[in-house]
């Protein structure tokens, strides 16, 4: 039992170690290649785990021997599109100038029910609306809708948009997160005293604070609504 629980640890980390090294990229894409070798990693890690009669350097070196791959053919697809295209496919346009591309849907194996499925979940319940659809190699759905059609922006009505910041937790579950507060250029002291104004001396008191788009701090105290918290404490 114990050798059973040790192996699962190492490989554990080997397989997290692998993970961490393909990059982030890679596990947001999650394009037919990187898909497949994460099946591979896990069913390898699995084997010597299960059998205790294959040796732990047996499994671990056929993970790394995927990583090696990996990176060889990441490296491969950058400098060749034919690679690329072939590893990972590539991009189909499904609606083109408005029209359906009925040569592409069924190359795709893709119905109209599917196609209007997606469309819908992006907010588009008419194919009157879309001038572009285009199924990426990750399989996700790119809509360009057309102009008439399009969101007014601040810009498309002449009015003036001032710049917007990334949003930033500042304390999560009464723990500081410095880094974040650096981001922002402000001390820890700025934090400490908008804090007292709600009664607030200790990060414990807080499950969750951050600044939003417009730069402004928001206070979620534990044990209270935030409501409740800032009738005591009148905001100027």
């Amino acid at each position: 039992m114990l050798i059973i629980l040790i192996r699962t640890v190492i490989l554990y980390f080997v397989v997290l170690f692998v993970i961490r090294v393909m990059g982030k990229a890679e596990l947001s894409k999650m394009d037919p290649f990187e898909m497949v070798l994460l099946f591979m990693i896990a069913e390898l890690a699995a084997i010597p785990i299960e059998s205790l009669d294959i040796p732990l350097i047996n499994g671990a070196a056929a993970i790394l021997t995927l990583l090696f791959l990996e990176v060889l053919i990441s490296f491969l697809s950058i400098k060749s599109t034919k690679i690329n295209a072939l590893l990972n496919g590539k991009p189909s346009i499904l609606i083109d100038h408005g029209n359906l591309n009925l040569k592409e849907l069924k190359s795709q194996r893709i119905t109209i029910d599917d196609l209007m499925e997606q469309l819908r979940l992006k907010n588009y319940p008419s194919i009157a609306d879309v001038d572009y659809a285009v199924l990426e190699a990750n399989g996700d759905l790119s809509v360009i809708p057309k102009p008439e059609k399009s969101p007014l922006t601040p810009e498309d009505m002449g009015i003036p948009a001032s710049s917007e910041i990334m949003p930033m937790v500042l304390i999560s579950d009464g723990i500081l997160y410095k880094r974040n507060l650096s981001f922002l250029g402000k001390e820890e002291a700025y934090l400490k005293k908008e804090l007292s104004k709600l009664k607030i001396n200790d990060y414990s008191q807080v499950f969750l604070c951050f600044f939003d788009e417009k730069k402004q701090l928001h206070v979620y105290p534990k044990g209270k609504s935030r409501k409740e918290m800032l009738k005591e404490v009148p905001i100027k």
